[in-house]
């Protein structure tokens, strides 16, 4: 799940910034850093981020205002906004929920709990559309089904996630190692051969789409995004 997600850190202290930023990339993480609420918001325009781990107390603008200039901005609505700080009083957890933070870690904190919230976070939103839609393509995620057109495509349990990983991953590679494990909890030990079969069968069943699976020679598929 980790694999391109780009999280932004606001911290001004560098040690805490480097311990942060080392963690999240051995997650698997991409990760950029800024020191201010001011350089922040500019890294947010630049490029989209899925995640924002802000430290409250920034030199300029702090954490606080930050955060609510990207909740009020519409461009950063899917944007997650974990505050990390030195303060752990009752008052700042409420003032950042109420502003709009998804979660709050107060300091000295233990780098593991703060990557696992952050997988946390992540995970919740990770097929948080109830649908999902692509040319004639839908996927009903709640009720576990999908469409070509107005007709309800035939498809197995595994085949489903199948789709609905590829889909909600569309344009990014999957790995087969990385497919057997999120779509079936398999282990390496088990023959990533699954995953092509299934891939073959789910091409025949999504008609002029199954193009749009891509094999990359040696790595694993990609869904095609036009």
């Amino acid at each position: 799940m980790a694999e391109n997600k780009k999280v932004l850190i606001v911290e001004d202290d560098s040690n805490i910034s480097k311990l942060v930023e080392y963690n999240l990339q051995k997650a698997g993480f991409r990760t950029t850093v800024s020191s201010t609420g001011e350089l922040a918001l500019v890294e947010l325009q630049k490029s989209k981020f899925h995640m924002v781990i802000l430290d409250i107390m920034l030199p300029g603008i702090d954490g606080l205002e930050v955060c609510k200039r990207i909740r009020s901005n519409k461009k950063f609505s899917t944007t997650k906004i974990l505050m990390l700080t030195a303060k752990g009083e009752e008052l700042d957890k409420v003032l950042g929920f109420e502003l709009g933070a998804d979660d709050y870690v107060v300091k000295p904190f233990s780098p593991r709990e703060l990557v696992l919230r952050v997988k946390a976070i992540l995970k919740r939103d990770e097929f948080e559309q109830d649908l999902i839609l692509f040319g004639d393509i839908k996927i009903d995620v709640n009720n576990y089904e999908a469409f070509l057109g107005t007709k309800k495509i035939d498809l197995t349990a595994m085949e489903f996630n199948l789709l609905l990983n590829l889909l909600s991953n569309k344009g990014q590679v999957q790995t087969r190692e990385h497919l057997l494990e999120k779509v079936w909890g398999a282990s390496g030990d088990i023959s990533t051969r699954t995953i092509d079969t299934h891939i073959k069968r789910l091409r025949q069943k999504l008609g002029k789409y199954g193009d749009n699976i891509e094999t990359i020679r040696s790595v694993g598929y990609r869904f095609k995004d036009k």
